[in-house]
């Protein structure tokens, strides 16, 4: 968990796919600034690739592109912002967030960081790396390690459902990613984050009080994603 916390499943399908919707605009919007071809922003092609695995409709995809690189004829102002605190028990935490209004997000997060404490910039991030972390399934008997090491990936560890997460410098995420199916793994989201150097163990209650703070981060509108320092 030491890498993105993701929210445990209790809302209804369709609000959950809603907000993941939400979040997977705002980074096709921010992403398609660099230009609106996939083949030529590899960072819009990243978006384009997650969007699709979430099966997003089409016209949503195309519509937000488009108003991301400026074809729409609206202004998108969308800023990415990181905030820096620790969790209840002194847990690590970096908050990513993307918002068009920067004074009423730091108001809120303070806000949602009563039951922890919330930092100064850098005030946690040096205990974190920051890597391109891909996750892909195998087909067949596929090794993750063989993988690894031809497709110039830095690291790998076993991830929910059999999946593998793959650590990469951030600048060799997209290539990468080109090259993972060809030593037999499908990529299921590629992203740049942060992964904890040093991760906290807690006990079963401790874990539970931890878990409801991030949770109430990650179903803030502004927040795209939560990493935290936990074993």
């Amino acid at each position: 968990m030491g890498a993105q916390w993701k929210a445990k499943p209790k809302e209804a399908a369709a609000n959950a796919k809603g907000k993941i919707f939400g979040k997977l605009v705002k980074e096709i919007m921010i992403a398609a600034r660099g230009g609106a071809d996939p083949e030529m922003n590899p960072k819009l092609r990243l978006a384009v690739h997650q969007a699709k695995k979430a099966s997003m409709p089409k016209d949503t995809l195309e519509r937000a592109i488009k108003k991301g690189a400026g074809l729409s004829g609206e202004v998108v102002n969308y800023e990415r912002t990181l905030y820096e605190g620790f969790a209840p028990h002194r847990v690590p935490v970096i908050v990513e967030c993307l918002t068009d209004n920067v004074n009423r997000t730091v108001a809120e997060i303070r806000v949602l960081f009563r039951k922890g404490q919330l930092g100064t910039s850098g005030s946690v991030s040096w205990d974190f790396d920051y890597l391109g972390m891909i996750e892909a399934t195998p087909e067949g008997d596929a090794d993750p390690e063989l993988a690894a090491i031809e497709a110039g990936a830095q690291d790998f560890e076993a991830a929910e459902e059999g999946a593998t997460l793959f650590y990469t410098e951030p600048t060799d995420l997209d290539a990468v990613c080109k090259a993972l199916p060809e030593f037999g793994f499908t990529v299921q989201s590629a992203n740049l984050g942060y992964k904890a150097k040093n991760p906290v163990s807690l006990s079963a209650a401790e874990l539970e009080e931890v878990e409801a703070f991030l949770e109430a981060l990650d179903n803030h509108d502004d927040v795209q994603n939560v990493y935290v320092g936990l074993a």
